[in-house]
């Protein structure tokens, strides 16, 4: 066994099983603190939208229907942003986290993919993006109201 595989396997989880499954549990896929922030941008910029449309591939953030269009506001660890935030790899239970992290990152091209199909055109807001707020309003702005060819 080399080196690196043996110091891989006596690396551990601080947490135990239980307290491990609690702390994935408390992790949100909707509602989260930064999709909270950008709803709340978009809707006092003026826009209205649907949550979470089940029937989108994806199931958007936001939807604005007359428009077509849909933004997906990701975490950037979750989501595999290129990022600081995005580039950090979990140091324990790699064979599971590591493959997980790109299903998800190849989940979402795919569906982007999907709904540009539907003729939907999405962007995709950052978690690391919602701390410049004067720069998201510009990007929303620029998405929701360009005209699609």
């Amino acid at each position: 066994m080399s080196v690196d595989a043996a110091t891989k396997r006596m690396r551990h989880d601080p947490l135990t099983p239980a307290q491990r499954s609690y702390a994935m549990a408390q992790v949100k896929a909707k509602d989260t603190s930064t999709e909270m922030r950008v709803r709340s941008l978009v809707h006092q910029m003026g826009y209205r939208f649907r949550l979470h449309r089940g029937d989108l591939p994806g199931k958007p953030d936001l939807a604005f229907p007359s428009r077509r269009k849909v933004i997906f506001v990701h975490g950037c660890f979750w989501h595999g942003h290129h990022c600081r935030a995005g580039r950090k790899r979990p140091k324990s239970n790699e064979d599971y986290w590591l493959p997980k992290l790109q299903r998800n990152a190849a989940r979402d091209q795919q569906d982007r993919v999907r709904l540009r199909r539907m003729g939907w055109t999405s962007l995709v807001i950052w978690e690391c993006e919602v701390a410049k707020i004067e720069a998201l309003r510009r990007k929303v702005v620029r998405f929701l109201e360009a005209r699609e060819a």
